[in-house]
Formats: C-alpha cells, structure tokens, sequence
C-alpha cells in the first residue's frame, strides 16, 4: 500500500521537486517525477542541472534508453508513462497518476493557486476514501499540518 504525502503551498512545485528528489537521491532513493505536460519536464530537466552548483542529480527523462539505470526520472503526464522502479513518485499533475499503488510513496506538489488546490483536494479525498495513510506539510514552513 502506497503512503501519501502532500506538501501544500509550494512556492514554486519544480523547484520543491528538484530539493526532495536531490534529497531522496542522496539518500540512495530513486524518485519517478511526474509533471504536467512537456514545458515543465524540459524545465525540472534544466533546474536539476542548475539546482544547487555543486550538486549533481543524475535524472533523465523516462522515455530515454539509460531511464532502468538512472535514480531520477522525468515523466510527462500529457503521455502514458511505464515508470522503470517503484520507490518515490512525485506528482506535480493535477490528475491521479494512474499507477501509483505500485510505488512506496506518492508525494504530491501542490503550488499556491487555487487552480492547483482544488485538483488536490480531489485528489487528497480520493486517497482517503482508498483508506491510504495520509500526511500533509506546509512546504513554506517546513511543517506538519
């Protein structure tokens, strides 16, 4: 069973993405990333680049031949993505990824907006209502809600 995780009000949920997945992959995690369309899979691509100067996130997108091999996977949700490992999946996609329930965890990325809060909301009810554990954080505060 998946655990959920829901970092609400990001500031910027690509930059948010690059801290966590730079963080998982330090760890020793591989991260499946998955976001809204094209534009922001070339942009995650450039700010996993540039990230931090002395930080190298080895990340590729999910469609390329060394994707198996690499800790960190760009995903378009515009196009059906067969994610290489199930560890960490991050959604910056306002739908429900369609195979979630095969990864550990699903952390989902949500902007200030109200455009991306009320996806969110339907999101968060349709993991409770699978009876999945929950967790949410502030992601400007750093916090437990």
């Amino acid at each position: 069973m998946a655990r959920v995780q829901f970092y609400h009000n990001a500031e910027n949920p690509l930059a948010l993405a690059c801290e966590l997945a730079a963080r998982a992959y330090a760890s020793g995690r591989r991260v499946a990333v998955r976001v809204p369309g094209p534009a922001a899979a070339r942009e995650l691509d450039q700010l996993l680049w540039s990230f931090e100067p002395l930080l190298f996130v080895p990340h590729v997108m999910a469609d390329a031949p060394l994707a198996a091999r690499t800790p960190v996977v760009i995903g378009d949700a515009a196009r059906t993505t067969r994610w290489p490992h199930a560890e960490l999946l991050f959604n910056l996609a306002d739908d429900i990824p369609p195979d979630f329930e095969r990864f550990r965890m699903l952390v989902e990325i949500v902007g200030q907006s109200e455009a991306m809060k009320i996806p969110a909301r339907a999101r968060w009810a349709h993991y409770k209502q699978r009876e999945l554990p929950l967790q949410a954080f502030d992601a400007v505060r750093r916090e437990a809600l």
